[in-house]
């Protein structure tokens, strides 16, 4: 039987967490048509070895290099055969049937053609970065001045992180995380996936701006809820730099020059001020670090035209079943 939907997860050196997600997913949603599609970015940790022993029915595509997030979720997709794509972080744990709620939704209202649910923390309460808005000028102004910081509850001063914003109803947003998202597949292919200048950070930012611009209306799904450790494979310093290189390249990507330079140099603003804040204080001293790296963030992710194809070393055919889960 055909699943209705393909959940994918992007492996990096996350062998235990992805091990207890795909276990934690199994145990919430057995009854749900999906299966498992896992992209291992060529981790050491013998992560591709253990999901195919403890979940013979998943599909594990072995690629031959770290491509990110992005692209490896590109090559997932290729061998997905569900109407709908989940996509799902190695550092979660579903708290209920997740996959049921969203598909639930999906009829309920039709045509979003974007679902995002939430992202808790441990003692249950939203983290706040399942949802977000877009920068602009004004969000970065705010974040280089340290306005964003000041009022971390504004509407007018954190609009990107959008503090108002009730999480516990249904309600379209601007921009929503990979970190538990669903979208239908012919929408994907008809983007043609995530844009591959990203390696990570901003990819799925990007994607769901030219989504709607197509006409989709991403709506947070307030019951469909995963608890995410989050940031399992970064520092701290190195996460920021690699979020900081996904911002610049969408301000490269979609951005005029004339604007994208302005926003590069508000960031660096933002950032050297915190460097310098965090030297005088002795605290948060990751934003030292963050600003010693500043021609590395300040030049983005490097354009897709330079990179070589993705190789896929070992690609394991779908299990004899379709449902559900397809891990065993």
């Amino acid at each position: 039987m055909t699943p209705v939907v393909s959940v994918l997860v992007v492996s990096y050196e996350t062998r235990e967490l992805i091990l207890t997600a795909l276990a934690t997913l199994r145990s919430a949603c057995p009854t749900e048509p999906y299966e498992v599609v896992v992209v291992d970015n060529a981790s050491t940790d013998g992560s591709a070895a253990a999901i195919g022993a403890a979940f013979p029915d998943a599909r594990v595509v072995r690629l031959a290099r770290n491509v990110g997030f992005g692209r490896a979720v590109n090559v997932g997709a290729a061998h997905a055969r569900g109407d709908w794509l989940l996509l799902l972080n190695p550092d979660t744990e579903p708290v209920g049937n997740v996959i049921g709620e969203l598909l639930a939704f999906t009829r309920a209202r039709p045509g979003h053609g974007i679902y995002v649910g939430r992202t808790l923390t441990p003692d249950g309460s939203d983290d706040g970065h399942s949802v977000f808005g877009p920068p602009s000028l004004w969000t970065l102004t705010c974040f280089a001045t340290g306005l964003s910081k000041v009022f971390p509850r504004s509407r007018l001063f954190n609009r990107e992180a959008l503090p108002w914003l009730d999480r516990s109803a249904p309600v379209r947003v601007p921009a929503a995380s990979g970190c538990l998202l669903l979208v239908r597949r012919s929408l994907f292919a008809q983007l043609d996936g995530f844009t591959p200048d990203y390696f990570m950070y901003c990819e799925d930012l990007d994607l769901c701006l030219r989504a709607t611009a197509l006409g989709a209306r991403p709506v947070l799904v307030p019951t469909a809820q995963v608890l995410h450790v989050g940031g399992a494979a970064s520092t701290s310093a190195g996460k920021r730099v690699m979020l900081f290189r996904g911002q610049v390249t969408f301000l490269r990507l979609r951005w005029s020059p004339t604007r994208a330079a302005l926003g590069r140099a508000l960031l660096g603003i933002g950032i050297a001020a915190r460097a310098a804040g965090a030297r005088l204080t002795g605290r948060a001293g990751y934003w030292r670090e963050v600003w010693r790296q500043r021609r590395t963030w300040l030049a983005g992710w490097p354009p897709a035209a330079g990179l070589a194809p993705v190789e896929v070393t070992e690609p394991v055919p779908p299990g004899p079943r379709g449902t559900p889960e397809g891990d065993g």
